[in-house]
């Protein structure tokens, strides 16, 4: 149904007002001009037929109203301002939310794995359009590279955060990551495990002890103090003289010194949270007072392992970079600071030293962390039991 009324603009000119409706309030309205020299009749018929045609195409869907053109702009904007790939989802969401738990440390290797092995692969694709074929073939293709299970497990595991997000917040209807299979050791893996070295022996770490004499103050007391209390290397560079009581042979950890490119260097809490005090032997309270009266004449600081000629502290880097070169100069294979925090804990395990006492002495969490990562030292003490119980049995015979 249409309704035309005939006006004048301001230029004097003839403009006729064309109004159509489909009876179901949708309603749009046009100017129409006649050609100059139009006759009456002419124009009233091609009027007609423009106001025709103009109901036609409302009643098609052809011609939009106000109102509807408004909506399809405002769905448009939205439909753009939606999240649709992973890149954006791991932007926008999941890295902010994950951030607000994270230690600097923690984040930093996030972005790392991110940035370096996931979002090149699979961050251009609509993350509703991620299947777990596409998944599964990433995972195998990156463990084909020649990358170590345990940094493809890390790319499962990321993937799994982020998927299982999407899936709670509702972005995505399915987690693809439910039909995922997580990425087992490789032939290669398991013939590299097997090679590895977990702990030194007793014997490995006199070995070590000797090498030592010849080496700087600094240094001596630094590793004598990981293989007698299993601290972390940041944790030994954090370590302050005021946490340090050589009269009663204990030194309490409160801090945990870390660095990122992009911070520096930086100190945080402890990796689970908590401060703990650990005891320290003789040779380790020797090495620390000659140590204090050292810095004492030369540049005394707050920390007990610091810069040399400075105040400041060690970089929690250095270690790992002395380690490297101290096992090159002492043929020692695969030296490196965590590594005598897990020989602290496997020689007092297969010693005979309880679980519980030093997951405490370690710093973990709880005492499933130090059973999962020393099952090798628990075994050998199950096995050490049985043969104290087998002597025994001789002995009474």
């Amino acid at each position: 149904m249409a309704t035309i009324e005939k006006t004048t603009n301001k230029a004097g000119e003839t403009v006729y007002k064309v109004t159509v409706s489909n009876g179901r309030g949708r309603r749009v309205k046009r100017s129409w001009r006649p050609e100059p020299g139009w006759s009456a009749r002419t124009t009233q018929r091609e009027l007609q037929k423009f106001a025709a045609e103009l109901e036609n195409s409302l009643s098609s869907g052809e011609l939009l109203t106000k109102q509807e053109r408004d909506a399809e702009k405002k769905a448009a904007a939205l439909e753009a301002a939606k999240m649709k790939t992973l890149a954006q989802y791991v932007s926008w969401v999941y890295m902010p939310t994950k951030e607000l738990s994270f230690s600097e440390n923690s984040r930093t290797n996030y972005w790392q794995f991110l940035n370096t092995h996931i979002l090149p692969a699979l961050g251009e694709y609509r993350i509703a359009d991620i299947t777990p074929a596409m998944i599964q073939k990433f995972l195998v293709s990156f463990q084909r590279k020649g990358y170590a299970v345990a940094t493809c497990v890390k790319c499962y595991g990321i993937l799994c955060g982020i998927f299982q997000m999407a899936f709670l917040d509702d972005t995505i209807s399915i987690n693809p990551m439910l039909k995922v299979s997580r990425p087992k050791p490789t032939s290669a893996d398991k013939v590299a495990a097997a090679n590895q070295q977990q702990a030194y022996t007793v014997e490995e770490l006199r070995y070590i002890f000797q090498c030592l004499e010849q080496e700087s103050l600094k240094w001596r007391c630094y590793i004598h103090l990981l293989a007698d209390t299993g601290l972390r290397k940041g944790e030994a560079c954090a370590l302050r003289w005021a946490d340090v009581d050589l009269s009663a042979g204990m030194i309490t950890v409160k801090g945990n010194l870390q660095y990122t490119a992009a911070k520096g260097v930086y100190l945080t809490a402890p990796k689970n949270g908590k401060v703990r005090c650990v005891d320290i032997g003789p040779d380790v309270i020797g090495l620390l007072k000659e140590l204090k009266r050292e810095q004492s004449h030369a540049c005394m600081s707050e920390f007990v392992f610091t810069q040399d000629g400075s105040p400041l502290p060690m970089n929690p880097q250095s270690p790992t970079h002395y380690f490297k070169t101290f096992g090159k100069r002492y043929n020692i294979p695969d030296f490196h600071p965590h590594k005598m925090r897990h020989t602290a804990a496997s020689v007092a395990i297969t010693n005979g030293a309880d679980i519980a006492s030093v997951s405490a002495r370690l710093g973990h969490s709880d005492v499933s962390t130090t059973l999962r990562l020393y099952t090798h030292a628990n075994e050998e003490s199950i096995r050490r039991a049985g043969q104290v119980a087998r002597d025994a049995i001789k002995e009474a015979k």
